[in-house]
């Protein structure tokens, strides 16, 4: 990349600008004043413009997948078992990173992105994130446990309250939906854990106002403008 380039992509300025000040010696390269705005510059080299070394801004990537089963969210396993990246096989440029964590079994939407400040935002418990959750039991959950769960439970690191709760229609008594904003580990699977119910399946269905229309299992896309807008407006 030129340098007059380079500079303008760290977000400095425009790149007219930024070859102003290459030719008035307001940049150094690898520590030695460079004054040729055409000048090649390479990711080994170090480019310092008022004390401070500068690097061209990362694209944004925002991208949304339905994460198949028996996949970890992680950018990389020592046992090497299945990640989100795996899945992903290299088809971002950016370096993505996942927005929290569905366990091992659990499929559904995953957002992973380069921003870090909407990731930060989208995890902190302040913003009560919803999410819903399509739940499939060992055996028909009692009318009696669903009160339970409606009305709130205890759990060992405290009382859960959920949103919504009900039997989805059309399924039996074991196909439960869930509406949740609290985002403890494994919250879905410990309050019916805790009610002595297994649970066989755990898709999330909804996330942050993204759903999984027009996504099948195991495929990714990039979010739309209003997507992106929605989610920034909605944090």
């Amino acid at each position: 990349m030129r340098l007059n380039k380079f500079v303008a992509h760290c977000g400095i300025c425009s790149r007219r600008k930024a070859a102003e000040l290459v030719k008035a010696g307001h940049i150094k390269v690898n520590g030695q004043v460079e004054k040729n705005p055409a000048v090649e510059i390479t990711a080994n080299d170090e480019v310092v413009y008022k004390g401070q070394i500068i690097r061209p801004e990362e694209r944004k990537r925002y991208v949304l997948m339905n994460k198949p089963h028996g996949v970890i969210t992680t950018l990389s396993d020592e046992q090497g078992r299945k990640t989100v990246m795996d899945v992903l096989k290299n088809k971002y440029n950016e370096r993505i990173y996942p927005v929290g964590r569905l366990d091992r079994n659990t499929t559904g939407l995953l957002l992973l992105t380069n921003d870090g400040d909407l990731a930060k935002k989208l995890s902190h418990p302040s913003h009560k994130v919803m999410k819903v959750y399509q739940v499939k039991l060992d055996r028909d959950l009692a009318e009696a446990d669903l009160e339970k769960i409606k009305t709130g439970i205890n759990l060992e690191d405290g009382p859960v309250s959920v949103d919504k709760v009900s039997y989805i229609q059309g399924g039996t008594k074991s196909d439960i939906g869930i509406e949740i904003h609290i985002g403890r580990n494994r919250i879905v699977r410990r309050i019916f854990e805790a009610l002595d119910y297994s649970i066989l399946k755990l898709d999330r269905m909804y996330y942050a106002g993204l759903t999984k229309k027009d996504l099948p299992r195991g495929f990714s896309r990039d979010l739309n403008e209003k997507e992106i807008i929605m989610l920034k407006h909605f944090t």
